[in-house]
C-alpha cells in the first residue's frame, strides 16, 4: 500500500491537494471518498464521415446516459523538452559512419530545430476520473471492488467508441499530479526511476499491512 503523505501548513501549495493517500491507483481524497484515474486513447473526429460522426455523437449520449456515477472527462496538454531528444539526435550524428546517412540525419536534425524554434511540441494525454464516495467505513477491497466494477463500465462504453482505457498505477497518480503543479519542472525534469526513489523516500511510505 502506498501512502501520500502531504503536509499541511497555511501558505503552502499542499494545501490545494486534498490527497490522504494512493492505494493501488486509488485516491483518497478525503473521509470516505474515492476516486480512479482511467487513461484512454482517442480518436480523430474531424477525420470521420458526417454519419460516422453522427453515430459517434449517438454512442457518446448513450454513454453518457447509461452511467449511475459521477466522472471528470480531463483533457491534459504538456510540453514536450525537445532537447533531450535533439542530444540524442547529435550524438546519433556524431557516431554515424556512413556519408549519405549521417548528411540525412544532420539535414532532419535542422528540420526539427527549425520546427521547434517556431512552434511548441505538444501531447495530448485524456483521462477519465471516476468517484466513489460512502457514508460509513469499507474495508479498502470492498471500494476496489465497486471502483473496478464503475471501470469496467466505463471501459465496455468506451470500447462501443473504439476508445481503450487503462487504470492509473499509483506512481502515475503522483506524476499527474506533479505535472500539474509543476508544469514547468515536470516539463524538464519529469520523474525518472531517480527522482522516483526520492518522492517514495519523502512522501510515499508502506502502511501498515
Amino acid at each position: 500500500m502506498l501512502k501520500l503523505n502531504l503536509y499541511k501548513k497555511r501558505g503552502n501549495s499542499n494545501q490545494q491537494i486534498d490527497i490522504e493517500n494512493v492505494h493501488n491507483g486509488i485516491i483518497k481524497i478525503s473521509a470516505n471518498q474515492y476516486r480512479i484515474v482511467l487513461q484512454t486513447s482517442s480518436i480523430n473526429f474531424e477525420l470521420r464521415s458526417e454519419e460516422e460522426q453522427d453515430a459517434i455523437i449517438d454512442t457518446y449520449e448513450s454513454f453518457l446516459n447509461s452511467i449511475g456515477f459521477a466522472i471528470q472527462i480531463l483533457i491534459r496538454t504538456r510540453e514536450i523538452d525537445m532537447d533531450s531528444y535533439l542530444l540524442k539526435l547529435e550524438n546519433q550524428i556524431n557516431t554515424e559512419k556512413l556519408i549519405i546517412y549521417k548528411q540525412q540525419l544532420e539535414s532532419y536534425r535542422r528540420f526539427i530545430s527549425s520546427l521547434i524554434s517556431a512552434n511548441k511540441i505538444l501531447s495530448r494525454q485524456f483521462y477519465i476520473v471516476i468517484a466513489y464516495e460512502t457514508d460509513k467505513h469499507q474495508e479498502i477491497s470492498v471500494i476496489n471492488d465497486q471502483l473496478t466494477l464503475r471501470s469496467d463500465i466505463i471501459s465496455k462504453n468506451l470500447a462501443r467508441l473504439g476508445l481503450s482505457c487503462r487504470q492509473l498505477t499509483s506512481i502515475e497518480v503522483v506524476d499527474l499530479f506533479y505535472s500539474f503543479y509543476n508544469p514547468h519542472t515536470a516539463k524538464s525534469q519529469p520523474l525518472s526511476d531517480k527522482v522516483l526513489k526520492v518522492v517514495n523516500a519523502e512522501f510515499i511510505t508502506k502502511a501498515d499491512k
